[in-house]
This record gives C-alpha cells, structure tokens and sequence, in this order.
C-alpha cells in the first residue's frame, strides 16, 4: 500500500509541476546523380565490301549498322571514325598481306530517335564506298583495316 500512494505522490506531482517530455525531428537530403553516357551495345562490327571485280572496275558500296545508347536527355551525342590502321594523308586504306592498299571512305548516319537510355538503343548506319578506279590494278587477295569507333555524351 505505501508504494502504491508513493506512485501516486510521484504521478500527482509530475502533473502538477507541468513536466513534459519533448520530441524532436531531422530532415534527411537524400541525393544522387545520373551520368551522361554512350555506349555502343557491341564491341565489335564489320563492314564488307565483297569481292571487286577489277574486270568491272565498277564503284562498290557497302553497309553495316551498329546499336548504341545514351542516357535519357544527353542530346550531344557525338560519334566519331578513327583513321585505320592504314591511313595515309587524307584517306583511309584497305591493305592486303603483299602490301597493296585499296582507298575506300566511310560515311556515319544516326537514326532520327532520341536518347532513351539502355532498354532503347538507337542505330548507327555505317555506309562506304570504294572507287572502281582505285581497286582494278590491285593484287588479288584478302584487304582489310581496323577503325575504330568513338562515341561521347
């Protein structure tokens, strides 16, 4: 019985004194950011001319396309060819195992689409050509050169 009087003696007194207990709060910032980036979604492509015919001597054009993406909202997407290995002054160049060098160039066209992130990629068309003129006295036999892709935000 005495403790139960002690607590309300206790209980009466809080009351009486006005104490009160205080609660408080924080705001929290919560941040990220998204980076602007392109990639292409393979690593590798080709392009292939086919046989030339230096009986025909005829220009021979050739296509290929390529995927990549960007992050949603980057709209200076931009792509860029490297020279080959084989460049030589102003032109890129097809070389074969004896030496020989076919001239050839290249053209880039994106599609019209905007950048949509990874779950949406857009094409790259890739078109060349080589003169007629510059293959018909060349060495039969296998050309090739590697460029090299570059695509940046």
């Amino acid at each position: 019985m005495k403790r139960l009087v002690g607590l309300t003696m206790v209980l009466g007194l809080v009351l009486l004194t006005g104490v009160a207990f205080a609660a408080d709060s924080n705001t929290l910032t919560v941040s990220a950011s998204v980076s602007g980036t392109c990639k292409f979604v393979s690593a590798t492509s080709s392009l292939n001319f086919g046989a030339l015919d230096p009986s025909v001597g005829n220009n021979v054009n050739g296509s290929t396309s390529v995927n990549f993406w960007c992050t949603k909202g980057v709209i200076t997407d931009s792509i860029t060819t490297g020279n080959g290995a084989h460049w030589s002054g102003s032109s890129r160049q097809m070389a074969e195992a004896g030496g020989d060098l076919i001239p050839y160039s290249l053209t880039l066209t994106k599609d019209a689409n905007t950048n949509q992130g990874p779950a949406s990629p857009r094409t790259l068309t890739i078109n060349g050509t080589v003169l007629g003129t510059d293959y018909t006295g060349k060495t039969a036999g296998n050309y090739t050169d590697t460029v090299t892709l570059s695509i940046t935000p």
